[in-house]
This record gives structure tokens, C-alpha cells and sequence, in this order.
């Protein structure tokens, strides 16, 4: 894109890369998703990952330190959590205006 517009790419606008990040916090991505999502039936709510194949992943992907990866895959879940159930309920909140405005009519714009 860059070079379409002529211009130089500037580093310190570039997207992180997981690379930079230390091992543990790269395997905790690396864990974290492949870890399945957990979705509440009813409200169809996010309710985060399903820990139980933790101790699988760990030891497929060869953590060193588990008890350090584990506290970063938490950080992540719950940010994650948060920033799903916020777009879930925006989206439920918009859905309920369009369906409460629906079928009223308005006639302060209608020209006869």
C-alpha cells in the first residue's frame, strides 16, 4: 500500500508480530487458540475457553513453564471474554431498537 501511495513504510506503524513477545507469552497464544470456545445456549453468551484439554496442549506444544503460560492464556481469555460479551451485547441493544421502531409510521415527512 505503501508503495502505491509513494510513500516509505514506517516500522513503528506496523502491526505487532508475536515474535517480539518472550516464549511464554507466544506459547500462551499458541495454546490459547487452540483451546475450544465455550458459548452459553440460552443468552448464547460467551463464557470463554474450555480449560479442559489444558494440561494436552501444554504438554504438546512442550511448555517449559506451564504456570507462567497459564496465567498469560487467562489474561488473554479474559480479555477476550470481555470484548465478545461488549459486541454481543451492543449488537443485541441495536437489534432491539431496530425492533422497537419497526412498524411505527411517521407522518411529519410525508408530503400529500
Amino acid at each position: 500500500m505503501c508503495e502505491q501511495l509513494g510513500k516509505e513504510p514506517d516500522p513503528s506503524k506496523a502491526p505487532v508480530t508475536l515474535d517480539v513477545f518472550p516464549e511464554e507469552i507466544q506459547q500462551a497464544f499458541r495454546v490459547f487458540s487452540h483451546m475450544p470456545d465455550r458459548w452459553e445456549g440460552m443468552s448464547g453468551s460467551y463464557m470463554g475457553k474450555d480449560w479442559s484439554a489444558i494440561k494436552f496442549f501444554l504438554d504438546l506444544f512442550e511448555v517449559e513453564y506451564p504456570k507462567i503460560v497459564v496465567f498469560f492464556i487467562s489474561q488473554l481469555e479474559a480479555f477476550q471474554t470481555d470484548k465478545i460479551n461488549k459486541k454481543l451485547e451492543q449488537k443485541r441493544k441495536a437489534e432491539q431498537r431496530k425492533a422497537s421502531g419497526g412498524g411505527k409510521q411517521f407522518t411529519h415527512n410525508v408530503q400529500g
